[in-house]
């Protein structure tokens, strides 16, 4: 795992997980706003091939006006990026930017509850799709 983003590996094939992960994160409270399917933008505009891979533009309403409310320029790294990508038949990786390295990029102590929060709802959504229990 890098410094900035949460992530796990799931046994199951990428079509089994993007919904999954759709419904992790749901649970957790986070709508989807924003879809981008990185293989088949990359394909149409540079005529690439590369595995599966999804950004999922993650969204939970009251943890993006609190974080709106404390820092306005906030808004230029939301909503959350979540990342599911193919690496095999049957492995797919799930990474998310973690919030809490947003405290990097704004020195704001109004914002950690608000990064705690949805770190936390997170890396519950991925226990939930490992397995484990939050």
């Amino acid at each position: 795992m890098s410094s900035y983003t949460i992530t796990i590996t799931l046994d199951q094939p990428y079509e089994d997980a993007v919904p999954a992960v759709r419904e992790a994160l749901g649970d957790q409270g986070f709508g989807i706003l924003t879809e981008i399917d990185l293989r088949s933008t990359l394909k149409a505009k540079l005529g690439v091939d590369i595995q599966p891979q999804v950004i999922l533009g993650a969204c939970r309403p009251p943890l993006a006006y609190e974080a709106i409310q404390a820092e306005p320029s906030i808004a230029t790294v939301l909503p959350c990026n979540v990342v599911v990508r193919a690496v095999g038949e049957s492995s797919t990786v799930v990474e998310a930017f973690d919030p809490e390295a947003m405290m990097g990029l704004a020195d704001n102590a109004s914002l950690h509850a608000v990064a705690e929060d949805a770190k936390k709802r997170i890396t519950a959504a991925f226990a939930v799709l490992s397995g484990a229990r939050p």
